[in-house]
């Protein structure tokens, strides 16, 4: 009996302080900085060695923050005219169905959550549509600061049509030892001009002092009255300012061509857990068609030493 009493207070000692750690904290530590897991490079954009530096035009974009935790930014004008053009002259004989993964390995095709078509861009072989696709994935590259140990995905234009759609998800899926996808842009690259539904929706994502500006790149109340829109909805139920001044929870942006949105996914304590707010939808296209550029960043999750 006493042999086990003695086991039992080492086992004590050992995990007191641990477990003290991990309570007193209220959640999961960080990770450590741990070696890049084993992945396709196949799927980034890696430049080979003769590849050479793109001669890209300078960017004229505008940003707009709309929420600091998480952080999720407007871009106006991140893709120019010609741009928008020759990625629609690329991806036209290159559209396929598009599939989705419960693994992260294997791929299959599953209408009723993703219903669209998807091409995976060029890069290479010259030409001005590879010296494109490299220029604005230098442009998301700058954007976030040239940030270390962090790569892009492969660029990847959506087309989706009537009835089409992408049903609520997260980016992020899961982290792996402190790496994943650590970032998103929703960029538009074309529109019908009567293009009915298909906005993008974050349903949580809670926006404070929406200046009636905004209405020119998130669905807001029309001048009678009816709403569109998650947040336009509670502000219906719940009241509000006039002119904006007041805080709501969800939007919808709409398709703008040319314009985007960024978002960071994980939390930036380096505990591998993702924004909430992320959660996102493409809503049904109900007439007309859109285009959209997906750019996903994959790395090193945020890590702050205490």
């Amino acid at each position: 009996m006493f042999s086990y009493v003695v086991a039992g207070v080492a086992l004590l000692l050992v995990f007191y302080n641990p477990l003290l750690e991990y309570f007193s904290a209220g959640g999961p530590r960080p990770h450590a900085y741990l070696p890049r897991p084993a992945i396709n490079e196949s799927l980034l954009a890696i430049d080979a060695p003769h590849d050479g530096v793109p001669d890209c035009a300078p960017h004229s974009y505008s940003i707009h923050i709309l929420s600091k935790a998480p952080l999720v930014i407007y871009i106006e004008n991140l893709l120019s005219t010609a741009e928008r053009e020759l990625l629609l002259n690329i991806s036209g004989p290159l559209f396929e169905p598009s599939t989705i993964t419960n693994n992260g390995a294997e791929t299959h095709h599953d209408a009723t959550i993703r219903d669209s078509e998807v091409a995976l861009l060029p890069r290479s072989g010259g030409g001005a549509g590879a010296d494109t696709v490299r220029c604005i994935e230098r442009r998301a590259l700058a954007l976030q600061g040239w940030r270390d140990d962090l790569w892009l995905e492969r660029l990847r234009t959506q087309r989706y049509g009537p009835s089409q759609h992408y049903a609520h998800h997260f980016d992020w899926g899961s982290s792996a030892l402190g790496w994943g996808r650590v970032s998103s842009f929703m960029v538009w690259v074309d529109a019908a001009r009567d293009l009915e539904g298909g906005g993008t929706e974050f349903p949580f994502l809670r926006r404070r002092g929406l200046k009636k500006e905004w209405c020119s790149w998130v669905e807001c109340a029309t001048t009678d009255g009816e709403s569109k829109g998650k947040g336009e909805q509670a502000k219906a139920q719940g009241g509000g300012a006039d002119n904006g001044e007041d805080e709501e929870m969800g939007l919808v942006f709409k398709p703008a061509p040319g314009n985007a949105v960024f978002w960071e996914n994980f939390r930036p304590d380096g505990t591998g857990r993702g924004w909430e707010e992320t959660w996102h939808a493409g809503l049904p296209v109900r007439k007309g068609f859109k285009v959209g550029l997906n750019i996903w960043s994959w790395g090193r999750l945020d890590y702050q030493m205490a």
